[in-house]
């Protein structure tokens, strides 16, 4: 019998414009960053829609992390993928960039002006929200997936290696340790019970085709490089700058910035005050920060800039964690259903928990509550979306609003 694949919680089958609709949503209204983006998918597919089980949605979440690029975009495709194949996986794309993509852009173009796009109290209510956002997250998770002393004891163990060794050392450091804990734990024969049967993949990747796409990704990272220098047109520079970027960097979101600098600051292409002015404004738009590439492909002074700056730039960051992510797909499915694997990913569901957990600590925290007015709109947010079940896409603005009043 081929493997089951996780995501199949039910056969929910979806067309792409419904996919499109609903990611389309979540790209208006997901603020606070990749973190906060794991939450509200959380909310949408797992609580609400069902599309798949908690453990599938932190067997995902755990793919996504060990794989570079945006965790949060990966998870979006690969949702995608599952409902309507290769087209939702587009459709899961669009909808959820190009809202943040096209605000950047004009940005970018000098069509909005300054830096006073969003007032500084509404950018900090928006930040309290994402507060509210991940506790929720964590909390839902760890219900789900730490039962017990064992599992919590990792959790905790995860979540204090993301913070003692900050980035990607530490958080994949815990993973690895959590991973062989569950070995130690679940590994032996029947100590795990077998997923149930529910139906494969929709979108029906092959282990061939992952490999392709895999080969595609290493392949693209080599060649851009060679084509750029023997090719130096403007866009093909800028595609092979942001698609190494988007192909080296582990952890996503923030860390991808320190690479940017380097290739559009370092060689001329962006001032470092309009990177700067970006980076501020990448902040208080929702959907995933990678959409920064929007702005400064549209700014950038290399001859490519404008729209056609903005677009290539925009998928040429993005390429890598579509690669990725529909590659690595097929042989997880084949590894999850292996008995010693769900052992360890197990361990690994836990420390994800515990991951999830540090980062609500720092950055999440640290960069929101500085008063007790935050800590108090914090909790509210909490309560209404915890026991009130109010929905994410009404609470975030709302601590807006809220930010802008007592700021």
């Amino acid at each position: 019998m081929p493997p089951i694949s996780p995501f199949a919680a039910t056969r929910h089958h979806a067309s792409a414009r419904r996919v499109f609709l609903i990611f389309l949503r979540l790209g208006l209204t997901s603020f606070g960053g990749p973190v906060a983006h794991l939450g509200y998918f959380r909310e949408e597919f797992v609580a609400r829609r069902r599309w798949l089980t908690e453990d599938a949605y932190a067997d995902l979440v755990a793919l996504c992390q060990f794989l570079p690029g945006p965790a949060s975009s990966q998870v979006g495709l690969a949702l995608g993928l599952r409902q309507a194949g290769w087209g939702g996986a587009l459709a899961a794309w669009l909808g959820f960039t190009l809202p943040s993509a096209l605000v950047m852009a004009l940005l970018g173009l000098g069509l909005v002006a300054g830096q006073g796009f969003m007032p500084a109290g509404v950018l900090h209510g928006l930040k309290v929200a994402a507060v509210a956002v991940v506790a929720q997250a964590v909390w839902g998770m760890a219900r789900s997936l730490c039962r017990g002393p064992a599992r919590l004891l990792l959790m905790v163990l995860a979540c204090a290696l993301a913070l003692l060794w900050p980035g990607v050392v530490g958080q994949v450091g815990a993973m690895l340790v959590a991973a062989l804990a569950g070995l130690g734990l679940w590994g032996r024969a029947g100590a795990m019970p077998a997923p149930p049967s529910q139906g494969g993949l929709a979108a029906g990747v092959r282990p061939h085709t992952g490999a392709l796409l895999l080969a595609a990704f290493a392949a693209l990272l080599v060649l851009l490089p060679l084509a750029a220098r023997a090719w130096p047109q403007g866009w093909l520079v800028l595609a092979d700058a942001f698609y190494r970027a988007g192909a080296l960097v582990f952890g996503g979101g923030h860390v991808v910035l320190p690479l940017l600098q380097a290739e559009v600051v370092a060689t001329g292409w962006v001032a470092a005050d309009d990177f700067l002015a970006g980076y501020g404004l990448a902040q208080a738009v929702p959907g995933p920060l990678f959409t920064f590439a929007a702005f400064l492909g549209a700014a950038a002074g290399h001859g490519a800039g404008g729209w056609l700056g903005a677009a290539v730039c925009l998928v040429a960051i993005f390429v890598p964690a579509f690669l990725l992510v529909a590659g690595a797909l097929p042989f997880w499915e084949r590894l999850r259903h292996n008995a010693r694997a769900r052992a360890a990913l197990a361990g690994v569901n836990a420390a994800v928990v515990g991951l999830l957990l540090a980062a609500l600590y720092h950055p999440v925290w640290t960069s929101a509550i500085h008063a007790p007015a935050d800590l108090a709109l914090a909790l509210a947010a909490f309560a209404a979306l915890v026991w009130a079940r109010v929905p994410p896409w009404l609470v975030v603005p709302l601590c807006g609003a809220a930010g802008w009043l007592l700021g």
